[in-house]
């Protein structure tokens, strides 16, 4: 069953039970300064299931573009992808007191669960008996989740299967979920809870090497997660764990996995979604799969996940979303060299074949695609070039020459100081930094990775401490201000000009808009003007719920989506602005302070980016 196939039964077979489709969000998310990519299905969804009203009403579905840089150095396994595309639905709020497929209200466990199994078995075909579950052991004072236990307990006597055989109780290291992990690193006034995983078992031995004994979470590849179904209900305090007012479903699932599944594949680059990736890569190496899997699964995620990063406007480089970029093609790369296949366009094609069916947008930018990736080549092997200058200016040749330890000779020894400096400046990892000679004390190299992941985690758990779904006064105050610098900017350049795209933090407004020349030092004032006119003012801000036609019929701007057909929300700023937007914002523009641009730049043809200070 094709990976469209599938998409398209689960998309319906939710709509009939009172589910409103939504659009899948960017892979780069828009005002959210916590986080570099949309990892899962949920993640633009936090606010609503924090108790926001979504336009699209209490049930949910969508299919949603991922990526999870944290899994790039478990690619080369059967299972592992960086990029993939997450099946979910949701239910926000309470569950219907008379639930039916009809019933537009929420649910909980005895709905949703029996609705995947439904999905997997009847829309699917799969066999009820190679099905298996996990379901919650309980914490401290936070209950076993006995609740989903009988549900699955009577869903599978219903299958004429023995429950006991299919049910697996495990602790919260496996079947809790919450933004900060773990209950006991939750912050007070974090949600979380019990989640019940379905597994899907191949007929494989099990390997002996992963434990004397095979369950459900066993790493051998015998079994493979295929969805997961959280049951937001309950919030941390001061004095333990409490039960939520409103509790709420998140349910995702991964459709790569799904297609696996279906296929009875226990190794999804060989289903027909990679498998045309895959045949490309043989292609171009004039190499067999079965002889080079690790390195063929490599190339074949890292560039599918380059593909749908630079479609999104990324650009390799050595901060943020750009760095993890570089890092994902010059992984691929280094392995495209190991096979001896240089060439990576044919690659690309295929990639771009496999995934245009859905996601169109990458055939209409792939000379985009094509030519970043290039020029990222021509750069990474001009940063191996000064990689290896900046070694031998240090080292003399009788020195690199020598051998360490047990090592042949012609191993060139640096320090593990130095090796970091390839590292931080030149961009190479530890491996590529051996692949080009080198050798270091890996303990010491370690140490000093540790350090610096250390701040880097600092910068980020104050980048967290905001929230999925940011509240902070100062990142209030910035999305209301742009707002108004988005109008502004139109009265000055004309209505032609629109935003596209935005980042907002407690510290600065990030405004990205279309124009093909830099601002004046006197558009710049007089845009500056103009919003510190309307802060001066204060303006009552509000927002109306409303079809998207009359939204736009009124003249209100932003980012719409056409898959949105029905409410949505609009904020107005006095009788100046009006905005499609999911907020927050503050309730008058004096509340602002002070509005000023502090620098602008160009990034890319036909598109600047405005930096801002907010109440300053």
């Amino acid at each position: 069953m094709t990976a469209r196939e599938i998409v398209d039964i689960y998309i319906s077979f939710f709509e009939k039970r009172g589910h409103k489709r939504i659009p899948n969000s960017s892979l780069v998310p828009e005002n959210d300064p916590t986080t570099l990519f949309t990892s899962s299905g949920m993640q633009p969804l936090v606010p609503y299931l924090l108790g926001g009203k979504h336009p699209g009403g209490k049930r949910l579905v969508n299919v949603q573009n991922c990526f999870r840089a944290a899994d790039i150095d478990e690619v080369g396994d059967n299972r592992h992808t960086t990029f993939f595309r997450m099946l979910g639905n949701w239910s926000l709020g309470d569950p219907a007191r008379h639930a039916s497929q009809g019933d537009a209200g929420g649910y909980f466990k005895k709905e949703q669960l029996p609705w995947f199994f439904e999905f997997l078995t009847k829309g699917l075909g799969l066999p009820a008996e190679k099905l298996y579950v996990s379901v919650f052991n309980g914490f401290n004072d936070i209950q076993k989740d006995d609740a989903s236990f009988e549900v699955w307990r009577e869903i599978f006597e219903n299958a004429g299967l023995i429950p006991s055989e299919h049910i697996f109780f495990y602790g919260v290291d496996k079947n809790w979920w919450s933004r900060a992990g773990l209950p006991q690193n939750m912050p007070e006034g974090e949600p979380g809870g019990p989640d019940s995983e379905v597994f899907y078992k191949f007929d494989i031995e099990h390997n002996p090497k992963f434990g004397n004994k095979c369950d459900p979470n066993c790493q051998c590849g015998r079994f493979l997660e295929i969805g997961n179904s959280v049951f937001m209900q309950y919030v941390k305090t001061d004095g333990g764990f409490k039960e939520l007012s409103k509790s709420n479903v998140d349910f995702g699932g991964g459709l790569e996995r799904l297609v696996a599944v279906s296929e009875d594949k226990n190794d999804i680059f060989q289903t027909s979604l990679f498998s045309p990736i895959i045949k490309s890569i043989e292609k171009e190496a004039k190499k067999s799969y079965e002889e080079n899997k690790e390195k063929m699964r490599i190339v074949a995620d890292h560039l599918t996940a380059s593909v749908f990063i630079t479609s999104n406007k990324v650009k390799p480089d050595n901060k943020e979303q750009g760095y993890v970029l570089r890092r994902l093609l010059r992984r691929a790369f280094d392995n495209l060299d190991m096979l001896e296949a240089s060439n990576f366009l044919s690659i690309l094609k295929a990639i771009v074949s496999q995934y245009k069916v859905t996601d169109p947008v990458l055939e209409e930018k792939f000379e985009h695609i094509k030519n970043t990736m290039l020029e990222e080549k021509q750069f990474y092997q001009k940063a191996l070039t000064q990689a290896k200058s900046f070694i031998h200016k240090k080292y003399p040749k009788e020195v690199l020459g020598q051998p360490i330890g047990d090592e042949i000779m012609g191993v060139k020894k640096i320090s593990a100081e130095d090796a970091f400096v390839l590292y931080t400046t030149h961009g190479l990892s530890p491996t590529q930094i051996k692949s080009l000679g080198y050798a270091f004390n890996d303990r010491e190299f370690a140490n000093k990775m540790e350090a610096h992941q250390e701040i880097s985690k600092a910068g980020a758990d104050k980048k967290f401490a905001g929230g999925l779904a940011d509240h902070s006064i100062k990142t209030i105050m910035g999305h209301t201000a742009t707002h108004l610098l988005h109008q502004a900017i139109r009265d000055i350049l004309g209505d032609k000009v629109h935003q596209e795209g935005s980042n907002i933090t407690s510290e600065r407004v990030r405004f990205d808009f279309n124009y093909n020349s830099a601002l004046t030092d006197a558009e710049i004032e007089k845009v500056e003007e103009i919003v510190n006119k309307k802060i001066e003012k204060n303006l009552k801000v509000r927002f109306e719920m409303m079809p998207l036609k009359r939204a736009k019929k009124i003249g209100a701007i932003g980012l719409f989506d056409e898959k949105y057909q029905e409410d949505v929300k609009v904020y107005f700023i006095g009788d100046y602005s009006k905005e499609f937007c999911g907020g927050p914002h503050v309730d008058f523009t004096g509340e602002l302070k002070r509005f000023k641009i502090i620098k602008q730049e160009n990034i890319g043809r036909g598109l600047r980016r405005i930096y801002a200070h907010v109440g300053k």
